[in-house]
């Protein structure tokens, strides 16, 4: 939960990439109260009633994944929202002079999304989404143990990651008023 809102307030791409690992930990653990306390609660060194607080935040995540259906694959509605408004940012700095930096990096992406597209089998998926699940199979495959090169996706991340952390950094100078989109805009 500590590192979840601390992600929340600083990178917008790192607090959904790990939401969505604490999704997929929750569903290894079967849901169940008894093995996320133990697992991923109890560790930790924080009085009894943070413990509590954390419990009942993994607990509220379980919830949510019940409650949209999601028990077994897919990503809460929140983080699928939260990648929508970075679409919609995505689009607004293609077009507008606060994007002069972003454009250049996701230009040298863009060739490459049709065959990224098609190798995560994600034909209707935006831009700024299939990036994110491009990352994420990215971070499983090297949980796993799985090496460089032979990551599905290897070639290209070092296209992906400027382009998300880019985006990233601006959504928080937008979220934070740092930038103005339309301060140029005539």
């Amino acid at each position: 939960m500590n590192i979840a809102q601390a992600k929340r307030k600083e990178n917008i791409a790192e607090y959904i990439l790990y939401l969505w690992q604490i999704e997929d930990l929750l569903r290894a653990l079967q849901f169940s109260p008894e093995a996320i306390y133990t697992q991923l609660v109890e560790p930790r060194q924080v009085d009894e009633q943070t413990k509590q607080t954390i419990f009942l935040w993994y607990m509220d995540i379980v919830n949510l994944l019940r409650e949209e259906g999601k028990e077994r694959i897919g990503h809460l509605e929140h983080t699928l929202h939260l990648i929508n408004d970075m679409q919609h940012l995505h689009l607004q700095l293609m077009e507008l002079p606060a994007g002069e930096r972003y454009r250049p990096l996701y230009l040298r992406l863009a060739p490459y999304l049709p065959a990224l597209r098609s190798r995560m089998g994600k034909q209707e998926t935006g831009d700024i989404e299939l990036c994110f699940r491009a990352l994420y199979a990215a971070m499983l495959y090297r949980i796993k143990g799985g090496k460089g090169s032979d990551e599905p996706v290897s070639d290209v991340l070092e296209y992906i990651s400027p382009v998300i952390a880019e985006l990233a950094k601006i959504y928080r100078q937008v979220e934070t008023g740092e930038i103005d989109l339309f301060r140029d805009r005539a």
